[in-house]
């Protein structure tokens, strides 16, 4: 399928109101969309349903599936996207600077709250209202998709819930048969041109918190843990910590044991996470519906060529098919409604945040999406 033909298939979807997802991986140049055939809102009902799966913060019994069965899968790939102009923007000054007042005192509760009860980390988040001269998902979708090859960037729909865009850096799981790999991600600074950046300590704490939490909360299920060594990655304009964690999954683990045990990670929730999850409902302002939530393709299939060498030359030809699901955490994202963008970011609070660093962070990671906007 031409990269024209493509889009305007998902034009059409959203013209008729009918529910789609379109996405391309990290690092591929395959873009795929689904295009769900009705407008019903489906919930999946213990992840062993094969489809594409968007779910809140706050709500994983209410996760959105789009489902194979019903829905048209197309894609395309070798073409280079040129993004349209997708409007101007106007920022209203007065409200931001409400905005970091509101947060940079959120952020100071934050600290006190660590300091004097057993909260050792919350991600604290903030919504920045964006008005556009235009809105049109596609022409901003083909803007990420142009802007950010190394994300996970896509464009949902649904009628009956909203419409949301995004450029993710960060990886839940990955689960392959029954090998599994997720992404301990955080520590956020601003990208100057190369990956030899100094952390401090506070951002190795919170990456560490972090990778800790994965491994605790996923020992019942797995086995023979790998976790790699810290790295600078960069992302968009800015830089983080990084660590990869693999593992053998253990037989008939539900898929949904695993989700429950990791989401929301401490990346985009806090320490102990029930602790940060009710601090972040009370004290934040807004609803961050499917922001810091997560999506992706659930229970796909995918084939796996065995490794070549001089003793299996004869095997080859074979391969394995096997299940595939890979989901990833709802980052760097926006809804459009009204003709208005509403930007989500946050960052991680422990004992050493400074609230004003804090807000500038915020500031840093909204950039991403404006350039776009």
């Amino acid at each position: 399928m031409t990269s024209n033909d493509f889009f305007e298939r998902i034009e059409a979807h959203f013209i008729n109101q009918l529910p789609f997802v379109a996405y391309r991986k990290p690092n591929r140049e395959v873009v795929t969309a689904m295009l769900q055939r009705h407008n019903d809102l489906i919930f999946t009902k213990n992840f062993t349903e094969k489809g594409f799966v968007f779910s809140p913060f706050d709500a994983i019994e209410k996760t959105v599936l789009l489902p194979d069965n019903t829905s048209e899968i197309i894609s395309c790939s070798q073409f280079s996207v040129i993004p349209a102009q997708a409007g101007t923007h106007l920022e209203n000054d007065s409200a931001l600077t409400a905005s970091k007042d509101f947060h940079i005192n959120l952020v100071k509760q934050g600290v006190e709250a660590i300091n004097t009860s057993d909260l050792k980390k919350v991600v604290l988040s903030r919504q920045e209202t964006i008005s556009l001269s235009e809105e049109n998902p596609i022409e901003i979708f083909k803007g990420l998709l142009a802007a950010y090859k190394s994300a996970f960037v896509y464009c949902w729909y649904h009628p009956k819930v909203g419409l949301w865009l995004g450029a993710t850096p960060e990886t839940l799981i990955k689960i392959e048969g029954n090998r599994f790999s997720i992404m301990a991600l955080a520590g956020t600074q601003d990208y100057k041109g190369n990956l030899d950046v100094v952390w401090q300590n506070k951002e190795q704490q919170e990456q560490q918190f972090v990778t800790d939490f994965i491994v605790d909360n996923l020992k019942p299920s797995v086995e023979s843990f790998k976790v790699s060594d810290v790295e600078t990655v960069k992302a968009g304009n800015l830089v983080h910590l990084k660590t990869m964690i693999s593992a053998q999954l253990k037989k008939e683990t539900p898929l949904k044991n695993i989700i429950e045990a990791l989401h929301p990670t401490p990346a985009v929730c806090g320490l102990p996470k029930q602790l940060a999850k009710q601090f972040i409902l009370k004290h934040e302002n807004y609803n961050r519906e499917f922001y810091t939530g997560f999506l992706g393709e659930l229970n796909g299939e995918t084939t796996i060529a065995p490794r070549s060498s001089k003793r299996n030359i004869e095997n080859r030809a074979y391969s394995v098919k096997r299940n595939s699901t890979q989901l990833y955490v709802n980052l760097r994202c926006m809804q459009l409604k009204n003709k208005q963008a509403l930007i989500y970011v946050g960052g991680g609070i422990t004992e050493s945040s400074d609230a004003e660093k804090e807000w500038e962070e915020t500031v840093s990671k909204t950039k991403i999406i404006k350039k776009v906007l």
